[in-house]
């Protein structure tokens, strides 16, 4: 997963922020803790050490189907190398 925080919006979804509060943990730490659950091997550009706690970090079955739920068909990054898996 290129970009997991799809340029700080993720960050900013009600979703996510309320999975992190109940947990103590920042929106990124859920959003990494997601990807993983999901199979993702994950980039995340991000300049702060607490993000690489997300692998620590165990999602319910609920949490993930709600994140699941929040596909915006959003592409965030679209190089002109990029293969063309879109059209």
């Amino acid at each position: 997963g290129y970009m997991p925080f799809a340029v700080g919006k993720v960050l900013k979804d009600e979703t996510i922020i309320a999975i992190a509060n109940a947990h103590e943990k920042a929106p990124a730490e859920v959003a990494i803790a997601w990807a993983l659950a999901n199979g993702l091997t994950t980039i995340p550009s991000s300049t702060k050490r607490s993000n690489l706690a997300g692998p620590e970090l165990t999602l319910s079955g609920k949490e993930i189907a709600a994140i699941d739920q929040l596909n915006k068909n959003d592409r965030q990054a679209s190089p002109d190398f990029s293969p063309r898996w879109d059209n």
